[in-house]
């Protein structure tokens, strides 16, 4: 592989009314403002769906906190509520870390900014999901526009400089996917170059 993976397109394609429906039944939860509010213009929240253990009985935000560091990560009484994101979930034959819902509101921006530990040659990946997403979301990864249609999956290499502006009039909602590398993710990342070159 590359040593330096930048973004992948994995070869998943999620239920988007699916998707949708779970989002919907998860309406009544409290969203968290994301807690770097210096890189942000607007509105970024997020919902957790996996958490830290630690985090229980703590600070609400602490629910939203990813630190790879951490050894015992457990399913929020959120995710126990949403059969669909379960499945969806169940794909990843890899140790999952932080999971969680993101929400960029219309009219919002996230300014560029990298992300530690989110690099595939680290030993952790990110993955997002969209949701919700509009023709006027705009994701830059290392200078470069990434294009993400619902329910694709998507590896995407935060440790690189990025930035996203939602100039549409939805908000625009990731399924976000913290996760370790292992055998299975290496032969998934090998498979799904080998379907793009």
């Amino acid at each position: 592989m590359p040593t330096s993976l930048i973004h992948l397109k994995l070869p998943f394609i999620f239920n988007v009314i699916k998707l949708k429906n779970e989002l919907k039944s998860l309406s009544n939860c409290d969203w968290i403002d994301h807690f770097v509010q210096q890189n942000y213009c607007g509105s970024w929240r997020a919902i957790g769906l996996r958490i830290q253990k630690s985090a229980l009985n703590m600070h609400p935000i602490r629910s939203i906190y990813s630190n790879p560091a951490e050894d015992e990560w457990i399913d929020s009484l959120y995710l126990t509520q949403a059969p669909y994101f379960q499945e969806v979930l169940s794909h990843f034959s890899c140790p999952l870390q932080s999971v969680r819902l993101m929400c960029l509101t219309s009219g919002s921006e996230i300014k560029e900014h990298s992300d530690h530990l989110t690099a595939f040659e680290e030993g952790y990946i990110r993955l997002h999901i969209p949701i919700h997403t509009n023709n006027n979301v705009k994701f830059y990864l290392d200078k470069q526009l990434i294009v993400m249609q619902e329910g694709e999956c998507w590896y995407l290499n935060l440790s690189k400089p990025h930035a996203v502006m939602n100039h549409g009039m939805t908000d625009r909602i990731h399924l976000v996917i913290d996760a370790q590398v292992n055998d299975w993710v290496k032969n998934l990342f090998r498979g799904a170059q080998s379907n793009t070159a």
